[in-house]
């Protein structure tokens, strides 16, 4: 298939360079020299991408873009702009443009580039039913809606919202129906990330480049090339390496730690946070030109609260992963245990709808979960029992209102899933040891159903410790 593709720009070494790389990748080449030939060849021909640059004779390269979202809104349109000109790159993304290059322009991002936007521009309609996203409310219906649209584009987006409501999941959706769907996908909780290790796992380093660093690290940002790098809890980088990420992102290279060299890297940039990041930048406690690179698309992802005509459908799909791993079927809900769940908040979104279902299926008799299994009225349930199912109400609680990383002596920035886990395989491999591994009388001695120290033990990877 014959590859069209456009240049506009007005300076002739820059249109022969260009024309001459992307020939070389079997393109044919159109050009222009001003906005107003452009928008004629646009109009009559079918490219799979127009690159433009900013400044020309009758208008700029956002004229272009702004003209090609009017007619032909699935022609990816990448801008090319002075070096270190960011906030003409990001005026030009947040009008629709697709990417853009710095000049001078670097054969190896170019090159990047043509292929990531042709994949683009051969996309099929992208299919709802593609997305992991569970729901039929009309909050649900626009929230895919601009998923859809954003996964064409290479803009970076700052995914908002409460926590546990599905941000990552957004995020990877986002990948999912896009041009780099087949590369990799790399998410990472920067909070969960010593400061004095950050700079290393988000750019890699050199053997020897400091003390311990007895390999070679490639960095999250390499092993994300190609793909996408998810950067959730964003809100949590400290100041200098911020500074670090920005220049990342402007230059599209990172330099690893102990390297004289950079690194031209080719991944798109989404991130996400609990926290309200327009108040972390008035308060200085987080750049407002990092904030202006990361937030050229936000998308809002709604609490559980505001789209509840979707709790039938996420309580089935919840079921089913629940019950996934021990062949069972699902177990049904009382009606009592469904109205329970229709008044109540969710404070801790789907994550917490999770939590609740998983404990209620341990505790459930009969495969039936009854309104007394939820255990939200119970705010005096037996902590062992609690730990055993993965949250008590209490502490589910505390997770949503502190929303901070948990600190286990010898152990760095678990999170609060990570401290109860760590309890529950204490517990539950101390009273195996006591019972010479019969899993039955362990399960009496705790009071839980055999089903459920199984399904516990699965979990926890502790299946084999017998042995």
């Amino acid at each position: 298939m014959t590859t069209h593709v456009i240049i506009v720009d007005d300076e002739p070494d820059i249109l022969e360079l260009l024309t001459l790389t992307l020939t070389r990748m079997q393109c044919v080449v159109d050009t222009a020299a001003n906005v107003k030939e452009a928008k004629r060849l646009i109009t009559e021909n079918d490219y799979a991408l127009c690159l433009t640059d900013m400044r020309l004779p009758d208008g700029n390269g956002i004229d272009i873009i702004e003209y090609i979202q009017q007619i032909k809104p699935e022609l990816p349109a990448a801008l090319i702009t002075a070096h270190g000109n960011m906030d003409l790159a990001v005026q030009a993304m947040k009008a629709g443009a697709f990417d853009f290059l710095n000049k001078p322009v670097k054969l190896e991002s170019l090159r990047n580039l043509v292929n990531t936007a042709v994949t683009s521009s051969n996309l099929p309609t992208p299919d709802i039913n593609k997305t992991e996203i569970i729901g039929q409310s009309e909050a649900v219906k626009l929230l895919i809606k601009r998923i859809n649209k954003l996964s064409r584009s290479q803009a970076p987006v700052y995914v908002s919202g409460e926590s546990g409501s599905g941000k990552e999941l957004v995020a990877r959706s986002i990948h999912q129906l896009g041009p780099r769907a087949q590369n990799a996908f790399v998410a990472v909780n920067c909070g969960a990330i010593q400061k004095e290790l950050m700079e290393s796992e988000l750019f890699g380093h050199k053997k020897g480049a400091f003390t311990g660093a007895i390999q070679e690290k490639q960095g999250l940002f390499k092993a994300a090339h190609g793909g996408t790098l998810f950067l959730d809890e964003v809100a949590d980088l400290p100041l200098d390496m911020q500074v670090k990420l920005l220049r990342a992102i402007q230059e599209k290279a990172v330099r690893p730690v102990g390297s004289e060299a950079e690194i031209n890297i080719d991944v798109r940039i989404l991130c996400a946070t609990h926290k309200n990041l327009e108040q972390l930048v008035e308060d200085g406690e987080f750049r407002q030109d990092l904030f202006y690179r990361l937030n050229v698309i936000q998308l809002d992802v709604p609490p559980l609260r505001d789209r509840l005509d979707d709790l039938p459908y996420l309580i089935e799909g919840l079921l089913k992963k629940i019950t996934k791993t021990t062949n069972e079927l699902p177990p049904l809900l009382s009606k009592n245990a469904m109205l329970k769940l229709n008044d109540y908040p969710f404070p801790g979104n789907i994550r917490e709808l999770e939590n609740i279902l998983e404990r209620a299926w341990t505790l459930c008799e009969n495969n039936i979960i009854e309104e007394h299994d939820l255990l939200l009225s119970n705010k005096s349930v037996d902590m062992k029992t609690a730990k055993l199912s993965g949250a008590s109400t209490q502490l589910e609680q505390n997770e949503n209102a502190a929303q901070q990383p948990a600190y286990i002596p010898g152990k760095t920035h678990a999170t609060i899933d990570d401290y109860l886990n760590e309890i529950e395989k204490d517990i539950l491999h101390d009273i195996l040891e006591k019972t010479r591994w019969n899993k039955t009388l362990a399960a009496k001695k705790l009071g839980i159903s055999f089903r459920s120290i199984r399904y516990r033990l699965s979990k926890l990877g502790l299946d084999d410790d017998e042995s």
